[in-house]
């Protein structure tokens, strides 16, 4: 949740055991009702212990889960929607599974077992906040493990080819798990089925040279968030499940001298995936903070952090404010409300039907590739507020301006000046690249090398529910560059 490192570079890490020491700052429960993390102590040898935060009275508040000794840097926290929080430990070569909870004036633990393997990484909670799966990678295979919320002690849930890592649930009922699936040296996403028997179907496959990885995804709309190298190099991209509309690759999303990690969408956005809001930590070197984006708005809103700020850890609220936890000497547990709905009346008269397809044109992008977009941080750090009453609205930081244009920017303004039954033509020798779509001429975004579809898809019977996948996402011709 808050690692701000290349894809690559996090697999790197994560096949070293003694690397994985970078943990998420604040780990959120399934509903938001409570979150934990390791917060160490302010002795001299600085040990770390449990910590179990209260998200849903009318204030914050935390509670810690120290035993009898220190924990471990690497341990891992998971809480549970009834309160309890599951922790993973490394023990002698295994790892112990346990359940922490409060208990009068200091804490209790139930040991629920031990899995054996060299490395075991939870994932992400699961819907309903009751259950606690973990992936157990090796060479040429992964194991999923149901850690808590089975028969009894940690199960074994399906034995899946090749290496995997990530983890993102794709509906409200738990059942289909999205995993990041690396094989011959190639990472494409896969659906674990959960209830059958953890059968794996495709789910993202770009180009077949492409690594494609799944970063988010939102149950209610349907929008989801991915990295890949398909343009020719990794950039973020966003789709809808169940779509034909191509990838979009939005130049927003790329900023210079920055990295951008998304850690939460917005939900009950039913069926509106360009009004679905995705919130993302902005790391530079002059600072990090907190940043918004709609595929709708077309451009990334900054905003300033909250002194404390668990960077990259937050939560939507129904009504659509950006929940934002920090920490502080003054006030070790706060959360920091941001309202975003400015820009929603804007929005509302961009946003298109999702399943609309429009014919194919010759068009010209309004963002080049190539040109880059530095980020200014925000001036004044935002103010730590408590939930009641809610704060009021942070301003968002106007995107930087650019002092002047470059010389294919100034064609380009050129060719949209032309009348509108003019159809520009693209300069010669230019040598192909990925052609933008001509239903997103106005966007900042580029389109993924996808050829147009058939209107859709010949009709099926399957034995069980179909699985919903955004089409077309395989076999498609990477262009030239």
């Amino acid at each position: 949740m808050t690692i701000c490192a290349t894809e690559d570079a996090r697999a790197r890490d994560m096949r070293d055991p003694r690397a994985r020491m970078h943990r998420a700052a604040l780990t959120i429960a399934a509903d938001g009702s409570y979150a934990a993390r390791l917060a160490r102590h302010d002795d001299a040898a600085g040990s770390w212990f449990p910590e179990r935060w209260t998200l849903s009275g009318p204030e914050p508040y935390a509670v810690p889960l120290q035993g009898n000794q220190p924990e471990e840097p690497d341990s891992a926290l998971l809480p549970l929607a009834d309160g309890r929080v599951l922790i993973l430990r490394r023990v002698a070569g295994r790892f112990a599974v346990s359940l922490l909870y409060p208990a009068g004036p200091g804490t209790g633990e139930l040991l629920l077992g031990a899995v054996h393997a060299p490395e075991l990484t939870l994932l992400p909670p699961a819907p309903g906040g009751k259950r606690a799966y973990a992936l157990a990678p090796e060479e040429h295979r992964t194991t999923l493990w149901l850690l808590h919320g089975g028969a009894e002690g940690p199960e074994r849930v399906a034995r899946i080819p090749g290496r995997c890592t990530g983890g993102v649930w794709l509906d409200r009922g738990g059942r289909l798990l999205a995993l990041d699936r690396e094989t011959d040296g190639r990472t494409k996403t896969v659906v674990v089925d959960l209830e059958r028997g953890g059968e794996t179907g495709p789910l993202l496959q770009i180009t077949e040279e492409s690594n494609d990885r799944l970063l988010l995804a939102d149950p209610d709309s349907g929008l989801l968030l991915l990295r890949s190298d398909a343009p020719g190099h990794d950039r973020l991209g966003w789709c809808v499940l169940g779509s034909s509309l191509p990838v979009r690759f939005p130049e927003c999303l790329r900023p210079a001298q920055a990295a951008l990690t998304p850690f939460a969408m917005q939900p009950g956005q039913m069926l509106a995936p360009e009004s679905c809001a995705v919130a993302f930590r902005v790391a530079a070197a002059n600072g990090t903070w907190p940043a918004v984006w709609r595929p709708a708005e077309r451009q990334l809103r900054h905003y300033p952090a909250p002194e404390g700020w668990l960077a990259g850890t937050g939560l939507w609220t129904a009504d659509g404010e950006l929940l934002l936890p920090y920490a502080t000497g003054a006030e070790p547990c706060g959360v920091a409300r941001v309202s975003v709905t400015v820009g929603m009346a804007e929005m509302a008269g961009m946003a298109k039907p999702v399943g609309a397809v429009e014919p194919v044109g010759a068009v010209v992008a309004e963002g080049l590739v190539g040109a880059e977009r530095l980020v200014e941080p925000p001036e004044q750090a935002m103010q730590p507020t408590q939930q009641q009453p809610p704060a009021q609205e942070a301003q968002p930081v106007p995107p930087h301006q650019p002092v002047r244009e470059a010389p294919e920017m100034q064609e380009m303004q050129e060719a949209q000046e032309a009348p509108s039954g003019a159809v520009p033509v693209a300069a010669a020798g230019s040598g192909g690249g990925i052609v933008p779509d001509a239903a997103d001429t106005d966007n900042r975004s580029t389109a993924s090398a996808q050829p147009r579809t058939v209107p859709a898809e010949p009709r099926r019977l399957p034995p069980h529910p179909g699985m919903c996948r955004p089409v077309p996402l395989q076999q498609a011709p990477q262009a030239a560059r």
